[in-house]
């Protein structure tokens, strides 16, 4: 079984994350930041990741600083959950719609840790989702979802490219951005019987 505990405890965050990348897309989260529990729950539905992730931050500064945290231990459950790669389909791609929204990703489990985003039109400029709640005082914009996954890309190893094809409303074209990541990550850790050790000719990834 392919899983891994990640614990990070700093001066500006504490958390606590276990993931089974062969899961069902249970999850139970707690990040204290509404939206990015939705995304995160999603990304766990959708990839059929098993996610569990306690997070305390300083929040009274503002988020960055537990939503970067959390592509931290993301990335670094799934480098060490995934271990040599060995049988791995290595590449996944999903271009997922949400009414007016349309996000395509492409990712490749290189070891070679690069983010590239793409959106020539300016649909993700300025975006940001308003709080879920009265009692909830955080925004969670595009940009947000941007560092979470840079988080995630540097030390999970991995080569991600992004492209916001089309999106009006902010809550839909984060949402496509962590559904297709999901499935695109799932596509690319799948084992197929066909591959024999590491998909690479270097031997390595």
């Amino acid at each position: 079984m392919r899983k891994a505990k990640i614990v990070r405890n700093t001066r500006e965050t504490q958390i606590t994350l276990t993931l089974s990348v062969d899961g069902q897309g249970r999850s139970k989260i707690q990040s204290g930041i509404g939206f990015l529990d939705h995304m995160l729950e999603i990304f766990s539905k959708h990839g059929l990741f098993d996610l569990e992730l306690l997070a305390k931050g300083d929040l009274h500064v503002d988020i960055h600083h537990t939503n970067e945290d959390i592509g931290i231990c993301l990335g670094e459950a799934f480098k060490k959950a995934l271990g040599a790669k060995s049988g791995v389909r290595r590449i996944g791609s999903c271009a997922f719609p949400l009414d007016e929204a349309v996000t395509r990703v492409v990712i490749d489990l290189s070891g070679r840790p690069y983010l590239g985003v793409h959106d020539p039109n300016g649909l993700s400029k300025e975006k940001r989702v308003h709080p879920l709640s009265q009692s909830e005082k955080y925004f969670y914009s595009f940009d947000d979802a941007v560092d979470l996954w840079r988080a995630f890309t540097l030390h999970a190893g991995v080569t991600l490219h992004i492209w916001i094809e089309s999106g009006e409303d902010a809550h839909h074209i984060i949402e496509t951005l962590f559904k297709s990541i999901a499935r695109a990550l799932d596509q690319a850790a799948q084992i197929d019987p066909r591959v024999k050790g590491v998909p690479s000719t270097k031997g390595i990834l």
